[in-house]
């Protein structure tokens, strides 16, 4: 007598459902093993705008200490350009920190004696070149992140713009 090979039967029902359910739940469980976490923020494109601010403020600040009563109008002018720049630091900071919260990015440096501040210029017209200068640059580069920044970005920077405008108008 010859036997053939037992052929398995059809695959019931219920081992095909629940065939279909465990693969189911398997693909996506895989998906989530195999998926890398995507790469850290780069920096934030404002960072380099809050440095700035705080080198101009300490640059006008440098520049009234110096001049004192020599300059009074320039003095006054460099007083207010160091308030005004050392406003756009904080606000670019508070951004920053808005944006990307527990970063601890844009933290500024501390405060501390030991830096000493920027040499200023040696005359009083090198002076309001340099400050203006600095506030020409910080409004270029303020105007030329407008168009690529979300629109809240964009009311700061064009709110930093018109800032760095303005008190070019008061050096001149």
């Amino acid at each position: 007598m010859t036997s053939e090979p037992s052929r398995p039967g059809p695959l019931p029902r219920r081992r095909f459902l629940l065939a279909g359910v465990l693969a189911m739940a398997a693909a996506p469980l895989a998906a989530a093993c195999t998926a890398t976490s995507p790469p850290p923020p780069g920096p934030d494109p404002l960072e380099p705008l809050a440095a700035r601010a705080r080198a101009d403020a300490a640059l006008a600040r440098a520049v009234a200490d110096a001049l004192g009563g020599a300059g009074q109008d320039l003095a006054q002018a460099a007083n207010a350009v160091a308030a005004h720049r050392k406003a756009h630091a904080e606000a670019f900071d508070q951004e920053i920190r808005r944006a990307r919260p527990g970063t601890g990015a844009a933290t500024p440096p501390p405060a501390s004696s030991d830096a000493p501040p920027p040499p200023p210029p040696p005359t009083a017209a090198a002076a309001k070149t340099a400050l203006a200068d600095a506030l020409k640059a910080a409004e270029q580069e303020a105007r030329a992140l407008v168009p690529t920044a979300p629109r809240h970005r964009a009311g700061l920077l064009g709110s930093v713009t018109a800032s760095c405008l303005s008190l070019r108008e008061v050096l001149a």
